[in-house]
């Protein structure tokens, strides 16, 4: 093949599927690296005893939310205690409850994982953001530790540096 004759679409696939010297292109994203990501990733597989999660089979022992869904319906359709129940599929009897609750209030969407810690930047209020900004237009130090600083000495809030450059930012976009 004459190399004027390679359109940029047959040289991006080339490149896709060719090993470099020495590397291995990114290879797929797994099902575990996805529920990894995903917070879904069933911290102890092995623990799984029920015959159905065996690895030929079709369920998962990898997939938290699909464990705890099998638990749920093991005790209430099977017949099996909570306590039995837990136990069958790895968890602590505190999980079982819990995931039993969430259930209840939620259904399927309670199973899934929540992101832990805070949801929203909760220090930047509009107290500090206004002494940051009233900073700036003095013409105060742009530094994100400068301003950190700043704002421990004066409102006693302690503030991650990272933090106050990311608040500035989405300040600019706006």
């Amino acid at each position: 093949m004459h190399m004027s004759s390679l359109t940029a679409r047959l040289l991006r696939h080339i490149v896709i599927y060719t090993q470099v010297r020495g590397c291995w292109m990114p290879k797929h994203e797994t099902k575990l690296d996805r529920l990894r990501q995903l917070g879904a990733l069933n911290p102890r597989p092995q623990a799984v005893r029920a015959a159905w999660f065996h690895p030929t089979g079709f369920f998962d022992a990898n997939d938290f939310v699909q464990v705890k869904y099998e638990m749920l319906r093991h005790a209430r359709l099977d017949g099996a205690s909570k306590a039995e129940a837990a136990a069958l599929f790895g968890v602590s009897r505190p999980t079982y409850y819990q995931a039993e609750a969430t259930f209840e209030r939620d259904g399927m969407a309670g199973l899934l994982p929540r992101v832990r810690g805070p949801k929203t930047a909760h220090k930047l209020t509009a107290e500090v953001m206004a002494l940051i900004e009233q900073h700036q237009r003095n013409g105060g130090p742009l530094q994100a530790r400068a301003l950190a600083l700043l704002v421990q000495s004066k409102l006693g809030i302690s503030v991650h540096p990272r933090s106050i450059e990311r608040a500035v930012a989405r300040k600019k976009k706006r």
